[in-house]
């Protein structure tokens, strides 16, 4: 292994900072917006097109709480948004430095729209701790879609069966490997020494 893809979301990064729930389970309460309709009226007709950068968040956000919560802004929902779904895990943090000292170069591989691949590597200092950030809104393409790990594997210049990509959700796991990488499906059950060394992959 030259390369070590780290998927975010249920991996290294799971719920809110204070309880690990998801960021959702008091947006009511504390945003002045229903999870079920911003479900049905933002993240089912425009998110595809979001996280593979082909809309833009905000202005789509904007236009959908007028609709569903006029009392609530864009940004206002952003920041909540991404403030309580940012609790890193120290852990698989560790874990990942430990593999960079042994020379593997780490990369951050997500399905993530720009605003928040930002605050990733910016806000939360995600950019000290990996080599790089490939994304679905950046590549144009998201996991398991093969031209996600196509153009990942051109822009960290290695070879398919060099790259191991860890992941929670198991077409991601099965895309990666169709694609020519090896992969390990991330459970949360084990540390993440472990869960490479316990697979034939790594």
């Amino acid at each position: 292994m030259q390369v070590l893809m780290m998927d975010v979301d249920g991996v290294l990064v799971r719920g809110r900072p204070r309880d690990g729930l998801h960021y959702s389970t008091d947006l009511q309460a504390e945003a002045g917006v229903s999870h079920t309709e911003l479900q049905q009226e933002f993240f089912k007709p425009y998110w595809q097109d979001i996280v593979t950068g082909r809309d833009e968040l905000a202005p789509r956000l904007a236009a959908v709480l007028r609709k569903i919560a006029p009392r609530t802004s864009a940004q206002a929902l952003i920041d909540y948004w991404f403030e309580n779904d940012s609790r890193i895990d120290q852990n698989v943090l560790e874990a990942m430095a430990n593999f960079r000292r042994r020379d593997i170069r780490v990369f951050l591989a997500t399905n993530q729209e720009h605003l928040r691949a930002a605050y990733l590597m910016e806000t939360l200092g995600l950019k000290s701790h990996v080599d790089g950030i490939l994304y679905s809104a950046d590549l144009g393409h998201r996991k398991p879609n093969s031209d996600f790990y196509r153009l990942a594997t051109q822009r960290v210049s290695a070879a398919p069966e060099q790259i191991v990509l860890v992941d929670d959700t198991l077409a991601n796991v099965e895309g990666a490997r169709k694609f020519g990488w090896k992969s390990a499906h991330w459970t949360g059950e084990l540390g993440l020494d472990r869960v490479l060394a316990a697979t034939s992959e790594y």
